[in-house]
């Protein structure tokens, strides 16, 4: 048997009530399949360890994980704390030190879910996002001086090494060749933003290269949000910089029909440490403790983690677990439009993936 050591961090607001869902439907997956087991480690980092102690982590948090195999977290971020202090001080500080620099987010339409675009169906709308995790927008450099006074100065930097952008696009070049069209989008802004942006594009002709069987375009970000909602169909695999990626695949979520069901992967590609498995809806303060919370972007999140550590037929039947569970309409969510709770979603993939043969 396949014994695996998984971290669960649930953190903040709704993270605590879908990771320990997860955690039920990955309990189950193991005992129907009797090829693996979890021994799984939870930690209590996030706002409340803030407030009791003056920081989410310990300062040595990150390499107390890499001793095991996958990281599964659920969110970070609380109304009584700066959303600066709560990220730096907990996802950024696991995902920089780990370089998990591959952040990955599928998005398609699961069956039974509506986009709100207008004649959109599941042929048409089926990403995957890489968003270069590890740099960029978010490298943190930057400061202020002068505080209080007229002369006030903040700055920050974004930073783009080539060896960053390189290892992220020849990632993304890899995903789009897994994928049946073979079709890579290249994201930047590299009219206005003439260093780093246009190093990204220069890059992507170099590394384009080695992979003639993928067909590649590239377009600035403002042009890609309204390509996203005129001819989604257009597109397939999308690599952008940490803070376009960030914003478009909210998009992206949003118009596959809710950001509850959008899972997200933080990849270490040479699995030099392990990596780290979340919904990306947030905290979602106002909904906490109600039990309405959408449990598939986390039950979606586990199905890349089992793909991650080797079970892909775990992966598969969870996965298609959720698709038979989303078509039916008693399951959703407020989110989607209905009234069914977190532990109704919950119970319901557990049965299927207990009873039925997928």
């Amino acid at each position: 048997m396949n014994r695996y050591k998984v971290a669960s961090i649930p953190g903040d607001g709704i993270g605590l009530e879908v990771i320990g869902a997860g955690l039920r439907v990955l309990d189950t997956l193991a005992e129907r399949d009797g090829g693996f087991s979890l021994d799984v480690t939870s930690f209590d980092w996030g706002s409340d360890r803030y407030k009791r102690e003056g920081s989410l982590m310990p300062v040595d948090g990150a390499e107390e994980l890499r001793g095991f195999d996958a990281i599964l977290f659920g969110a970070v971020g609380v109304p009584d704390l700066p959303d600066h202090l709560t990220l730096w001080g907990l996802r950024l500080s696991i995902c920089q030190p780990l370089d998990q620099y591959a952040n990955v987010r599928p998005t398609r339409i699961l069956p039974g879910i509506k986009s709100p675009l207008s004649g959109v169906t599941v042929k048409d709308l089926d990403w995957v996002i890489v968003r270069e995790n590890s740099e960029g927008e978010y490298s943190g450099q930057g400061g202020r001086s002068h505080r209080g006074q007229p002369h006030e100065i903040a700055t920050d930097l974004s930073v783009f090494t080539r060896v960053g952008v390189e290892r992220v696009m020849r990632y993304a070049f890899k995903l789009a060749r897994s994928r049946p069209r073979k079709l890579l989008t290249i994201v930047t802004k590299s009219n206005a933003q003439r260093h780093g942006m246009v190093m990204w594009d220069e890059i992507a002709i170099e590394v384009a290269e080695d992979f003639p069987d993928v067909t590649w375009d590239k377009i600035l970000v403002d042009a890609m949000t309204v390509r996203m909602t005129i001819k989604p169909e257009t597109l397939d695999t999308i690599v952008a910089t940490n803070l376009h990626a960030d914003i478009l695949s909210d998009l992206a979520a949003a118009l596959a029909g809710s950001i509850g069901v959008a899972p997200t992967a933080n990849l270490n590609p040479e699995r030099t440490a392990p990596s780290m498995f979340e919904p990306i809806h947030g905290s979602a303060f106002d909904i906490m403790g109600k039990g309405i919370a959408n449990p598939v972007a986390t039950f979606w999140s586990a199905s890349m983690m089992l793909d991650h550590i080797g079970e892909k037929a775990a992966a598969v039947r969870l996965m298609e677990a959720i698709e038979t569970v989303t078509a039916n309409p008693n399951f959703h969510t407020p989110d989607l439009g209905g009234v069914a709770t977190t532990n109704e979603v919950t119970d319901a993939i557990i049965d299927v993936i207990r009873t039925r043969n997928i």
